[in-house]
Formats: C-alpha cells, structure tokens, sequence
C-alpha cells in the first residue's frame, strides 16, 4: 500500500482546547477600512436589516454615525439598546452597556468604533474588550474598524500621515475573528465625500483635505488596509501548514530594547516579523539595578513594553547585566532560549566608537551559530 507518505499533524492538548472554546464562543466579524468614512458603519447597518429580514434577531450596541444622516437614518427600524451612564470628572458619558446585551442575548449585536477606549472606572479599559466578554457569551458580534488602528502598524501609519493614533487595537484580533471584511474606497471617492461634508462637519473638511486626506495618504493607507486583508485571508487558508513549518523549521525571533523612543517600534517589527513567520517571540531588555530601584518615568515605560508583549503573546524578559556587556547578555539568552533571529535597533555609536569599542553585532555574531541579526532603522519622527 502507499501509506508510508501519508502524514497527518495530531493536534496537542492546547490546541484541541483552544478548538472546543471556540466552539462555545460567539462569532466575531470585522469590517475594516482604510480611513474614516469608507462606509463602514453604513455596511453593518446594512447588514443589520438584511438580517432583521431573514429573521435573524439582532440588536444595536452602539452606533457612532458622527452626524452623517445616510447612517442615522439606517438606524431606523432596528432595536437599539440603551447605552449605560458612566459618571466621570463631574460629567456624565454614555457608553456601551454590556451587561444589558448579555441580559437581552441576541443572535447579533452591531457594535462600532472596535478601537474605543472606554471611559476611566469601567469595567474593562477597551472596547474590543467588551466585545471578548459578549463573545464569550455565545453572543456574534459585528464590529468596525480603521486599519491605522491596528497595533502593529502604528509606526507605519506615523511615518506616512504624520498621525500617532492614539486608540489601537491588537493584531490577534484579526487572527480570532471568523470574518474580516475590507471596504475598499478609492483615495478620490473619500475626497469626493470629504467635500460633500459626509465625513466631517464643514469647518474641518479643509484642514483635512490638506492634512490626513491628501491623495497620498489615502492612497497609502488603501494599499496597507488591501494587503493586510490579504494577508489575514492568507493566513487563515494555510494556518496549519504554517504552523507545520515553524515546528519543523523552530524558529524563534528575539528583540532587543532599551529605554528609548525606538522600543515601542522594534517590539511591533519583532511580532509582525513573527507572525509572518509563525513563529515564537521574546523581548529582551536588561537592567543594571533592580526594577523597583529605577525611576518611575522608566518604570511605567517597562509596563508599557510588558503589556505591548503580552498583546502579541511574546515572552518579555528583563534580564540583569550584572558584570556583563550588553553583548553578552544578548548572546546568553539567544543561546538559552534556541533563539534563530535577533533584532536590534541602529546604533547611535560613530564609527570611530565602533573601531574603538567594538560592535555590538559583530560580538554577538561572534558568540552565535547560525542565528540572522536584523538591524532596524530609527525614527526620523516621534
């Protein structure tokens, strides 16, 4: 018989369990754009009444419709739960109330704006995190999303619009949602909407043609929205030989931080690098005194980095220089942990410092088998 060819990859605990928790979750789609006003909002309202006529029961969240009437007037005719009171500073704030789409439990519930962070004292910080508390209780969710929102790009996006955006989303959720769907717009159509005042209210619509909305930017950021898409569409068709592969080929990236502006940047190139890779991913920053002994300014940087490392499921490691050169204590956590890539950010020596001192990345070569050595350029913007 010609069974010795056949192979097949036996599923281990963790990933079974990870199949039957999905089971028992609701479903996540995501309607993506690549900058405000493509029609996201006005698409899952669409889809809400096309619903509504097969007899699906859904319900509205939260709908931001920024004052555009063509989306207001789409709420019509759908059920829309009251939003919770949040009092905040002497003020009052109106916000997504979970336990009351819970206590409703329909079949779907539209929820926007994915990115929101949630006003201070609720029970979770972010939206998309309410939106994994409502999935959890078997309840689908359609939500939407720009893609300048998205962790991993928030440096590409600064580079090109000049925009840091404040309110960001992690890149896993595109990886769990069941659905990403791209509304694709071109860069003239949005500036033809931007004019007609679609968008943004009529003292904005100048400032915005010349700033965010400029033919380039627009153009950019459809090209990233179209190629990330892709690439999650990708990703998903060929999960399992990718995962298949980075067993067989054991790959693991290690990224190399210090307390400057450029650490937030390496973090997100080291998981974007990982992903494509499937591959398992460490954060290294050392220390020469205890954690608690450092400033509070740099200790709330080392929390930032922690959290950014727990959202792209990487291993964050503080490791202590003692006696050692920095060098060293690379090279003795890329050799404990099997590491096969190390990233580092451009050195600010001169090469007079370097002839003198020596380099960083020649000594680690030194001290390494086999392992690529990425060196990433710094920003020329904050």
């Amino acid at each position: 018989m010609g069974n010795k060819n056949l192979s097949f990859h036996r599923k281990s605990p963790e990933e079974l369990l990870a199949q039957i928790e999905k089971l028992k979750r609701g479903k996540l789609k995501i309607y993506i754009g690549s900058a405000p006003g493509v029609g996201k909002t006005y698409r899952m309202l669409t889809e809400a009444h096309e619903l509504k006529k097969e007899g699906i029961d859904v319900v509205i969240g939260l709908v931001e419709t920024h004052g555009r009437k063509e989306t207001a007037d789409l709420i019509h005719g759908l059920e829309a739960l009251p939003l919770k009171e949040i009092p905040y500073k002497n003020n009052t704030y109106f916000d997504l109330d979970v336990d009351a789409i819970i206590a409703r439990n329909p079949e779907v519930v539209i929820i926007d704006e994915l990115a929101h962070s949630n006003i201070p004292g609720s029970v979770n910080e972010k939206r998309y995190q309410d939106v994994q508390t409502i999935l959890d209780h078997r309840i689908n969710v359609i939500s939407a999303v720009n893609i300048q929102h998205l962790e991993s790009l928030r440096d590409v996006v600064n580079d090109i619009t000049g925009v840091s955006v404040r309110e960001r989303i992690p890149d896993f959720l595109l990886d769990v949602a069941d659905e990403v769907i791209l509304i694709d717009v071109t860069a003239e159509t949005l500036q033809k909407r931007l004019r007609e005042g679609k968008i943004y209210a009529a003292e904005k619509i100048q400032q915005s043609l010349e700033n965010f909305f400029t033919t380039k930017n627009l153009s950019a950021l459809r090209e990233i929205a179209l190629r990330e898409v892709a690439d999650d569409v990708d990703d998903k068709a060929d999960k399992k030989a990718a995962r298949l592969r980075a067993a067989m080929m054991n790959e693991k990236i290690l990224v190399c931080i210090k307390n400057d502006a450029n650490a937030e940047k390496l973090i997100r190139r080291g998981f974007r690098i990982a992903d494509r890779l499937r591959s398992e991913l460490f954060i290294l920053t050392a220390i020469s005194k205890e954690l608690d002994e450092l400033p509070e300014k740099t200790q709330k940087e080392y929390a930032t980095w922690q959290d950014l490392a727990k959202q792209f499921n990487a291993h964050f490691l503080v490791e202590p220089i003692k006696e050692r050169k920095i060098s060293q204590v690379i090279t003795d956590v890329a050799n404990k942990n099997n590491i096969t890539q190390i990233i580092l950010g451009q050195s600010i020596k001169s090469r007079v410092e370097e002839v003198a001192k020596g380099s960083i990345v020649n000594a680690i070569m030194r001290q390494t088998d086999g392992v690529d050595i990425h060196i990433v350029a710094n920003s020329r913007k904050n």
